[in-house]
This record gives C-alpha cells, sequence and structure tokens, in this order.
C-alpha cells in the first residue's frame, strides 16, 4: 500500500507535536523546574513515546531557549537569570511599542482598537480561570497587538520570544505574574492608541514593559 509511510510519518508527526506541547506546558508551568534534568528515559516513558520521538521534542524546545545543554551534555530546564529576563524585556517593549506606534498612525484604527478591547474582555474573563488560562489570555493580547499592525516580520519576531516570556513567568512565581496581568492596565494601551497619537502609544507600551520588569525581579 503506498499509503502505508505517509500515514506512519504523519502519526509519528503527531506525536512530536503532542509531546513539544506536553513537555512546553510542563516547563512552562513550573511543573519542571528551572535548572532540572530532562531524562530520556523517564520523559519518554511518562509521555508513551519513543526516545527518537523525545529527542526531536526537545531539540525544538532548545532552540525555543526552554531547554539548554548542561554538563555532560545534559539537557536541562533553562534558568533564565536576571540580566537574561531584563534583556527579553527591552526587546519586547521594542516590538510592541512600534505595533502600538504602527496602530495609532493607522487611520482606520478603530477596528484594532475593538480587537484589542475585545481582547482585554477575554482576559477579565479568564481572571477566575488556572493560571494557564489566564498566561494565554494574557499573551493573546499582546500578539493581537503585534498582529493587528499586519507586519509578518513584526509578528514573527514576537512570536520567537514567547516561549522565553513564559519561562520568564516561571521563574519569577504566580502571584508576581499574576499582577502583570491587571486589565486595566492592558487598556491604557487601548486607549492610548485610540488617540491617535504615536508618540503616546509607544511610551505607554514601553511605562507598561517598564512595570512588568520592575513586577518580575523585585
Amino acid at each position: 500500500m503506498t499509503d502505508g509511510p505517509a500515514i506512519l510519518g504523519l502519526q509519528r508527526n503527531t506525536l512530536r507535536m503532542q509531546a513539544i506541547e506536553a513537555l512546553r506546558r510542563a516547563i512552562t508551568t513550573g511543573e519542571l523546574p528551572p535548572g532540572s534534568h530532562v531524562s530520556e528515559i523517564e520523559m519518554s516513558t511518562r509521555l508513551g513515546i519513543s526516545r527518537g520521538t523525545l529527542r526531536e521534542a526537545m531539540r525544538t524546545l532548545e532552540l525555543e531557549g526552554l531547554l539548554t545543554i548542561g554538563s555532560r551534555g545534559r539537557l536541562l530546564v533553562r534558568f533564565m537569570d536576571e540580566a537574561e529576563l531584563r534583556d527579553l524585556f527591552r526587546v519586547r517593549a521594542a516590538l510592541e511599542a512600534l505595533a502600538a506606534r504602527t496602530l495609532a498612525e493607522d487611520p482606520e484604527r478603530g477596528k484594532a482598537v475593538s480587537a484589542l478591547r475585545a481582547a482585554a474582555d477575554r482576559m477579565s474573563a479568564a481572571e477566575n480561570e488556572s493560571l494557564d488560562i489566564r498566561m494565554r489570555a494574557d499573551l493573546d493580547f499582546h500578539r493581537e497587538l503585534c498582529g493587528l499592525t499586519g507586519n509578518a516580520t513584526l509578528v514573527r519576531a514576537w512570536s520567537a520570544l514567547e516561549s522565553s516570556i513564559l519561562m520568564s513567568i516561571t521563574r519569577s512565581g504566580i502571584e508576581r505574574a499574576v499582577q502583570n496581568m491587571d486589565v486595566p492596565r492592558h487598556l491604557q494601551i487601548v486607549e492610548a492608541i485610540a488617540t491617535g497619537d504615536p508618540d503616546h502609544a509607544a511610551a505607554t507600551v514601553a511605562e507598561h514593559m517598564q512595570l512588568a520588569t520592575q513586577t518580575l525581579v523585585s
């Protein structure tokens, strides 16, 4: 049968993607804490997949910055120090400030403002949900901010930071992370864009990110 190898390949790819998601969730929620060793034998048994499929998933997470190579070539959950966190948020601030500036300059910005208000409403609706759901709602707001610009390069650059953003939450603890999910602070960005003043919109994002950094490292 000609379809056999293709179907097996599809199944392998699906298992790999499921393994990536399971490992990513375990790392970003702190189930696998920073500095811990990810054992191939233990994890492949736990996930019910081959060690080869697990290695492929782990390579992806290494490229995302969630895993790092330690002594003797062992893969460890990355520990993000304060300097790395500050650098992350500086880059993130630059990208999102560009997004806010672009949207504020747009004569048709009303549509983007409505979309961002809806994203903030989803954050409000998630306030009594699990941390994972709240994190996703918060990230969705910021992804929407970038996506509404129509700048694909900007979106790709921001998406490359997403796993590290989640890692910053694990590093700093739930209580501090939740403070940064404050909906009124996100609405300040929306209202700044609505004014049509690009400098004000960019400055509001910069202030938002500065406060977020201070909360996480204080």
